[in-house]
């Protein structure tokens, strides 16, 4: 019974028992061990984000879940589920569509269309179709349209052919196939690398409402927080599973890290107690007994672990020559690829030092176009574009590693563009990028994605830039280092303009928003989470577009109002307006009429108040209901967090873990939504408050 309420409020995948179980598992890999007895259990239905510094082994765990690689030692069950999913790494291609490429991904439902479409007489038909419903395959070219719709693809887009397609935007072709697929167990590395930030919202709204177990590698803390109901560690060869989001995790770490130092440093002052006896008094005959007690003491005790930081990435961006404002002005700039075509118009800009940009808008909107513009790698069409003489700009492209010689060494590299500068002064400048002297001799081929970014950060900041343009930056980066890309920005004293799909990122660099967006520049009025509410809306309004379509009439019929007694060809007799009476001479004003205009006026003020009051008294009592209501599931939340953090939990009874966890998920999520109610509600009092007190 129990599991039919929960397959009947949360779906079937919350119904079953099975988990996606890995126990004692090993791995290595050139002589170097990536998971050394590694454990966790994953229940049905979680989305789970797998977190964990580079090269600690996050892909290569997917990869085992996925049996593309065997196991040393341990284990991987996925209990009783059918499929296994990941994006395809190879970008498709040939003459198919995006909406017929998706459509095929699903090998079965595929089939089973072609089946039903062109063999109506097969032996099978009956059961064709019943496994059609099953698949709701009925819907599934809707189905397709949309999740590619989602991921940027407009109508014609959806219909021409791969090869029309960049490799981003086949890689979205890819993922939109793993999306179609929807299997039992989805493994995204990375999702939104070759996302823009509208498609990346929209990505994050899916997969928040997926309904089957989803495992996700990614370092975006914003996308951490929304969508997975628990946090999976990789940390030093071993796993452990945290409830809640990233931000919860990292609280919930730094305390338990907090807690066992205090015990550590606790344990090793008893040994250091303990050890003083035994050497004070061990060969004393009256005190050898009390010695080799306290002795067998020490060999009893359990050594408790210290704590050793993560490692973390630390780098300082150079200081630039300070110069005069304006850096960069343009006025009516035209700017695009041909003369025919312009892809920005009408730019009034000004950019000084101090600036802290973030552009918003879609992919193809201009957001390149425009960093190529102020980087001087692109030419005005019309207008007028001035710049400081002094000015050197650091240009950070979506292809810059891509122009690094993987056969340099990060030395090299910059040795190869400055011939005359001292190695001493150029390991200074890899110093302040985080590169030791080995990583520095280091091949750049060698090198892992996140450290060829600050290579290619450190080339482009050799020359002291006053203006650095960034366009995604952080593909490559995890945690730690977007982290320590934002402090650096934070202390850079020359201008940012950056173009990322990590809100956090903008959200902590910028502090003005430019949006590009219908072949212009504007500014954006409102910071990150507005943007984000102005997507949602926008794509709330856009959904709404073809039902209003459906329902309006092709010929509306006009109808007149009730009363309209006219005939179609009457005109209306024009009269002469009367003429205004004379105004009507009022006597002067006396005391007493004076006083009892005042109280009148005073109690007119008095009844307006009241009612302001009264209509305000609604919106008050609804947004303090939604606020009750949210601390008593916060206080809800916290007790399951204090039963979670119980060790003994994670070895005993897997269901009532199960349990705990869900109902911990079924919580965040309802916190969420009370949350957003409760900010629409105070919205709502705020604005009636406001007109009342305009009124």
């Amino acid at each position: 019974m129990r599991d039919a309420v929960i397959s009947y409020l949360f779906g079937p995948c919350y119904a079953t028992v099975a988990m996606l179980k890995i126990e004692d598992l090993t791995y290595r890999v050139g002589g170097r061990t990536l998971l050394d007895g590694a454990s966790a259990t994953v229940p049905d239905g979680h989305r789970i984000g797998l977190v964990g510094a580079n090269g600690t082994g996050k892909t290569t765990l997917l990869r085992l879940i996925t049996g593309d690689i065997p196991v040393d030692g341990g284990s991987i069950e996925t209990g009783n589920r059918d499929s296994i999913g990941t994006v395809a790494q190879e970008e498709p291609d040939g003459s198919k569509t995006p909406l017929q490429t998706v459509i095929a991904s699903h090998v079965e439902l595929a089939e089973l269309m072609h089946a039903a479409e062109n063999e109506p007489d097969h032996p099978d038909i009956g059961e064709i179709h019943a496994r059609l419903i099953d698949l709701d395959g009925h819907r599934a070219e809707a189905r397709a349209a949309r999740i590619l719709a989602g991921l940027g693809f407009d109508e014609d887009m959806q219909n021409r052919t791969l090869d029309t397609f960049s490799g981003g935007w086949r890689m979205r072709i890819a993922l939109a196939s793993a999306l179609f697929r929807e299997p039992d167990i989805l493994l995204l590395d990375e999702p939104t690398n070759h996302l823009d930030l509208e498609a990346s919202l929209w990505l994050e709204s899916y997969l928040s409402r997926y309904p089957r177990t989803l495992v996700i590698v990614s370092h975006d803390r914003a996308f951490l927080n929304r969508i997975p109901t628990a946090i999976l560690h990789l940390n030093n060869g071993k796993l452990t599973l945290y409830s809640g989001g990233y931000d919860r995790f990292e609280r919930t770490r730094a305390e338990q890290q907090a807690h066992q130092s205090a015990l550590f440093a606790k344990q090793q002052e008893q040994r250091r107690h303990i050890q003083s006896f035994v050497d004070r008094f061990r060969y004393k005959a009256s005190k050898a007994r009390q010695a080799q007690s306290r002795l067998k003491m020490l060999e009893r005790m359990e050594p408790i672990a210290s704590v050793t930081d993560d490692p973390s990435i630390q780098f300082v961006l150079p200081k630039p020559d300070i110069l005069p404002p304006p850096m960069i002005t343009l006025e009516d700039v035209t700017a695009g690829y041909t003369p025919e075509k312009p892809i920005l118009r009408k730019l009034n800009l000004r950019i000084d030092m101090d600036d802290r940009i973030g552009l918003l808008g879609a992919n193809g909107n201009g957001k390149t176009t425009l960093l190529r513009l102020l980087s001087d790698r692109l030419k005005v069409a019309s207008g007028s574009l001035r710049r400081s003489s002094k000015l050197e700009v650091g240009y950070f492209a979506q292809n810059q590693m891509e122009e690094l010689n993987s056969d340099h060494t990060p030395v090299e590299e910059l040795q190869a563009l400055e011939p005359m500068v001292t190695d001493l002064k150029l390991r200074t400048h890899l110093g302040r990028f985080g590169f030791t002297k080995t990583k520095a001799d280091t091949k750049i081929g060698k090198l892992s994605g996140g450290e060829k970014a600050r290579v290619a950060l450190a080339v482009i900041c050799r020359r002291r830039p006053q203006l650095l343009l960034l366009d995604e930056p952080t593909n490559h980066l995890d945690i730690d280092s977007r982290q320590a890309l934002i402090q650096a920005l934070a202390d850079y004293e020359g201008a940012v303009i950056v173009v990322s799909h990590d809100m956090h990122l903008i959200e902590a660099t910028a502090d003005r928003l430019l949006l590009v967006d219908a072949g212009t520049v504007t500014p954006f009025d409102g910071d990150v989470s507005d943007y984000r509410k102005f997507l949602l809306d926008q794509r709330r309004e856009d959904s709404k577009k073809p039902a209003k379509a459906a329902k309006k009439s092709p010929d509306p019929i006009p109808v007149d109002p009730p009363g309209n007694d006219l005939d179609e060809n009457a005109v209306p007799i024009q009269q002469d307006a009367p003429k205004p009476l004379p105004p009507v001479k009022q006597p002067p004003p006396t005391k007493q009429t004076q006083g009892v205009a005042m109280m009148e006026e005073r109690k007119a003020d008095r009844r307006s108040k009241a009612d302001a009051r009264a209509k305000l008294a609604p919106l008050k009592k609804a947004a303090e209901g939604l606020e009750a209501q949210m601390e008593k599931l916060t206080r809800a939340r916290a007790d399951i967090d204090i039963k979670l953090a119980d060790p003994a939990l994670y070895h005993g009874n897997a269901a009532k873990l199960g349990d705990l966890t869900r109902m911990a998920s079924d919580l965040d999520r309802a916190i969420a939504k009370t949350e957003d109610a409760w900010l629409q509600a105070q919205d709502a009092l705020e604005q009636a408050k406001a007109r009342s007190d305009a009124a």
